[in-house]
């Protein structure tokens, strides 16, 4: 189950989960406060169970549009509280543009209760600063307080996703802040921005050679777990002789591969574009960054991280292993012979 599917956070651990629903168990919880959104924008309904979203259905309608205005301070407080929150890694420079547009402040005091357990839910929230605590009631005990927010975190995606009700209650014990964004703006902009990725990963990943022994939902977990980044003319990607951090498929554009010999010689080994990728070797030897990327012209690569590589790229390995002679083989070209270039293995 990928992370935006998913959708849970560990309260303790701060882990994804793959559970589709909030397991008393593994405290994972989706939890989001009955707050009211500024006027005049969406009306609250009594039920939104038997509301259904399908992204691939959804027409963009920028008339419908979210914005609200915030002075500089505030935008840069929110960039700041948003940065790290896992729903948002698959969203580029204009979607994640549209999320700070979409989201509002709004202010809690201690003992207000911000989300009740079993209400219907209609917002998202990031927490920007205070301290909240959690708590869910069960057939054999009222009320039992099972984990707290303290200055960070989010906190009700699977109500929106999946028309669930509340799995807990969140009353703030301190005066703090939070950002909302409304279930409508949530859908459109997250759920549809996930979607599009995955399709458009699909595409691409289907043109990879080495992922052909994947089965099809592999590939599609695959695609989940890749992140955008984009890259200038000239800018450095990675470093010959970095610790590797990931592998990057090109979407766009293109990468030239340069390579610095033993004897400081330098030369470029290759350039790679759109289906073709970079980074495994190190991942699979455990050894520094054997070359170094820079971009030509704009490039967009789909960036896998190394957790998420040892975890979806299994059954790829022997693939990826028999390629170490080809680049043997490529440098011998190159340098003329293998005595002045490090053994990759």
């Amino acid at each position: 189950m990928s992370d935006i599917a998913g959708g849970e956070y560990l309260l303790t651990r701060r882990h994804s989960t793959s559970h589709l629903e909030p397991q008393i168990g593994s405290v994972a919880w989706d939890i989001s406060p009955s707050l009211e959104e500024p006027p005049n924008r969406f009306v609250r309904r009594k039920s939104v169970f038997a509301e259904q979203y399908d992204p691939a259905e959804d027409e963009d309608d920028d008339n419908e549009k979210a914005v609200y205005p915030k002075t500089e301070e505030q935008r840069q407080r929110l960039e700041e509280s948003v940065q790290n929150i896992l729903l948002f890694r698959s969203l580029d420079e204009q979607q994640m543009r549209k999320v700070l547009d979409a989201m509002f402040e709004k202010k809690v005091e201690p003992g207000q209760v911000v989300i009740k357990q079993g209400d219907d839910g209609d917002y998202f929230y990031v927490i920007q600063n205070g301290i909240y605590s959690i708590y869910v009631s069960t057939e054999e005990e009222n009320r039992k307080m099972i984990g707290t927010y303290e200055n960070s975190g989010s906190f009700g995606e699977l109500a929106l996703m999946y028309n669930m009700p509340r799995a807990a209650t969140i009353e703030a014990i301190t005066p703090g802040s939070l950002w909302a964004m409304s279930r409508q703006v949530f859908r459109k902009i997250v759920l549809k921005s996930a979607f599009k990725k995955r399709k458009e990963y699909e595409t691409l990943l289907e043109k990879v050679p080495m992922l052909e022994s994947l089965e099809p939902y592999e590939r599609m977990n695959l695609c989940d777990a890749l992140m955008p980044k984009t890259y200038q003319d000239g800018e450095l990607i990675i470093r010959q002789g970095d610790v590797a951090d990931g592998m990057y498929f090109v979407e766009e554009g293109m990468v030239r591969i340069v390579m610095q010999s033993d004897s400081d010689e330098e030369k470029e080994l290759l350039r790679l574009t759109k289906g073709q990728y970079f980074g495994e070797l190190a991942l699979v030897t455990h050894k520094p960054r054997a070359a170094s990327a820079f971009a030509i012209g704009s490039v967009r690569l789909a960036f896998l991280d190394v957790l998420a590589f040892e975890r979806l790229l299994g059954p790829c390995m022997d693939i990826i292993k028999r390629n170490i002679d080809q680049y043997e083989e490529q440098l011998i070209n190159v340098f003329g012979s293998k005595n002045d270039i490090s053994d990759l293995r």
